[in-house]
């Protein structure tokens, strides 16, 4: 493979990060065997999956890792917990480096249809009820991705408002204590709920989301960039423009983690 294409996909500032959180493979009882394949090609591999939305069995011969190998090690990493811990770690990073903007945080979802059905999927209400899921965002100020999550495609928003709040990570800061609670929360309509405001008011949050038949959709205005921007970000990752596996949360915690690592190298 060309290590050009290699380094592009996994630099080796990313490698340093992702090399420690990776689980230490099994040692074969009765020895032998072939050695294993790298690690860092098999994640480099992956990363190419995501970003180009190729199918495994389309994975490029010139990565040195056959499909079988690169999808259950992609599965093993992902029971692991991985991709969350490596989001947390770059998100460390940039608290460290006071490149979290905790003034604000934007709140909101996107479809994408499901093409294999699967564990959260649901009929879409905007697709002909096709499958499909939903992916929820929760974003800083300047757009980084401070939690995400998947539903089924009927979900609604609201509902998954407080799991995004509870799965903010405690972020370390350039001074002080790690945190995780943002000063204000702007959502649009569809979370006008007094319980999610009440929620928000409990864990010291002041709530900025449109009420329904008072304030247009249009009033997020100044703030809607910052999550459709995110959003964009996530889906210039090809794999989670169309969601192929049964199984949720594979792709979406690794993409979360590239975006952040990319704002870290700028």
């Amino acid at each position: 493979m060309d290590d050009r294409l290699a380094k592009r996909l996994v630099p080796d500032g990313l490698w340093e990060i992702v090399a420690p959180l990776l689980p230490a493979p099994k040692r074969r009882r009765q020895g032998g065997g072939l050695r294993p394949v790298d690690d860092r090609a098999v994640f480099t591999a992956i990363v190419y999956v995501l970003t180009s939305g190729c199918a495994w069995r389309h994975l490029p011969a010139e990565f040195g890792v056959s499909t079988p190998t690169a999808h259950r090690r992609f599965q093993a990493w992902t029971r692991a917990g991985v991709w969350r811990r490596l989001h947390v770690a770059v998100l460390d990073q940039l608290g460290a480096a006071g490149e979290v903007d905790w003034s604000r945080v934007v709140a909101d979802g996107a479809v994408v249809r499901a093409k294999r059905g699967g564990a959260l999927t649901g009929r879409n209400p905007v697709d002909r009820g096709k499958k499909g899921s939903k992916i929820h965002v929760l974003a800083d100020r300047t757009g980084l991705p401070l939690a995400v999550a998947i539903s089924a495609a009927n979900t609604h928003d609201s509902l998954a408002l407080e799991p995004l709040v509870q799965a903010i990570p405690a972020i370390r800061s350039r001074r002080g204590r790690r945190r995780r609670r943002p000063d204000k929360l702007h959502a649009d309509k569809g979370y006008d709920f007094p319980h999610l405001r009440a929620m928000l008011r409990q864990r010291r949050i002041t709530p900025r989301i449109a009420r329904r038949g008072i304030e247009p959709s249009d009033k997020l205005g100044r703030h809607r960039w910052i999550i459709e921007s995110c959003i964009a970000w996530l889906f210039g990752r090809r794999r989670l423009t169309i969601r192929y596996e049964r199984y949720p949360h594979l792709f979406l915690g690794l993409a979360a983690a590239l975006i952040c690592y990319n704002r870290l190298t700028k």
